[in-house]
């Protein structure tokens, strides 16, 4: 089944191909992806209207190029997945409207994908033996949640944020800092340069029993330590290394505490902060001690991408799901709400990931 997915929750337009004929992600026949950075970086942050104006523009010519670069045309598609949420409603309208008629036009089955079950997923692209039950960390600019997956479609919330996720305390630690847009991953390079233990920020609510994260609080210690400092080019970058430190640790501590609450020793992470350097081998380290498993996606795929997208779509099609043909988008939407899948062995979920013989 190949099927062309959609993703346009933000600021980022992905398009892509998913060939359930082959596994992981030798099934991903061709990606394109179009950031608004560059849109965004003049106001500090995402303007929506802006987003749903570029994803309108830059829509239709990214398919157009990823099918080119798949050797397909549109009568090739035999499914369409697309983001329906969470994310900006104008944005995700703009992908929904086309997915649909698309598919529509093509009198092929649609599937509106959740936002955050494409990034949980993006990890098996890479490791096709991977089956749960397993425990994910999805952590990126808009959520940080902790899930028990026991079975594809069927998760358990385990802790979440209660006011900034990591990646938004990343990217307004560093605007604080005056670092330029977008700011996390310009707060996390810096931290690269720093030396460690200058500044030792706590590691917010460790020392309580749960698995919820809050962020708020650090971001302002990190603030006033910024304040107080001499605010010179060595100063910026110790302060970046102990808050990148800090919220490294505290992503692992938890991450431990819900192995152990889950009954695995299986740890994946997803999101857009997944692709940080220090946290990955903080987290691989940590379950490596434990005689388990960290799996990551390759960075790329870390971040808003079509390749997500076209794959949880490519296994939700193939084991007979689809939505009607009403536009619809869902800015909030909880992902313990989504209808299960098949996991024995005989299931459309393993047959999506194995290639056909």
């Amino acid at each position: 089944m190949r099927v062309l997915g959609i993703e346009t929750s933000c600021d980022e337009t992905g398009v892509a191909v998913y060939d359930t004929a082959f596994a992981g992600v030798e099934g991903l026949r061709a990606q394109a992806l179009y950031s608004q950075i560059a849109l965004h970086a003049e106001y500090g942050g995402v303007v929506p209207e802006l987003a749903s104006r570029d994803h309108v523009r830059k829509l239709l010519p990214l398919i157009r190029q990823t099918l080119a670069d798949a050797g397909m045309g549109v009568g090739d598609l035999d499914g369409v997945a697309y983001t329906a949420g969470p994310g900006l409603v104008g944005a995700l309208l703009v992908g929904a409207g086309v997915a649909r008629a698309l598919a529509w036009a093509l009198d092929k089955p649609a599937i509106g994908v959740h936002h955050m079950e494409g990034h949980l997923l993006a990890p098996l692209l890479e490791a096709p033996d991977l089956e749960p039950p397993f425990v994910a960390l999805l952590v990126s600019g808009g959520h940080t949640q902790l899930v028990a997956v026991d079975a594809i479609g069927q998760y358990r919330l385990l802790g979440e944020t209660l006011d900034d996720a990591a990646g938004e305390a990343f990217d307004k630690t560093a605007k604080m800092m005056d670092l330029p847009y977008p700011g996390g991953s310009q707060l996390a390079a810096l931290a690269a340069t720093g030396s460690p233990d200058v500044y030792k920020f706590s590691r917010p609510m460790t020392d309580r029993p749960g698995l919820d994260f809050s962020f708020s609080g650090l971001k302002t210690q990190v603030l006033l330590a910024w304040r107080a400092s001499d605010q010179s080019p060595k100063t910026r970058a110790d302060i970046a290394r102990g808050f990148e430190d800090a919220v490294v640790d505290t992503l692992a501590i938890k991450c431990e505490r819900a192995l152990d609450a889950a009954g695995c020793e299986t740890l994946i992470v997803a999101g857009g902060v997944g692709a940080n350097v220090r946290l990955r081998a903080k987290l691989a380290a940590m379950a490596a001690r434990r005689g388990g498993r960290a799996c990551f996606p390759r960075p790329a795929l870390c971040t808003d991408n079509g390749a997500m997208i076209a794959f949880a779509g490519a296994l939700r099609l193939q084991a007979g799901q689809q939505n009607d043909a009403a536009i619809q988008v869902m800015p909030r939407w909880d992902m313990a709400c989504l209808p299960p899948l098949a996991t024995s062995r005989d299931s459309a979920f393993v047959n999506a990931r194995e290639p056909a013989r």
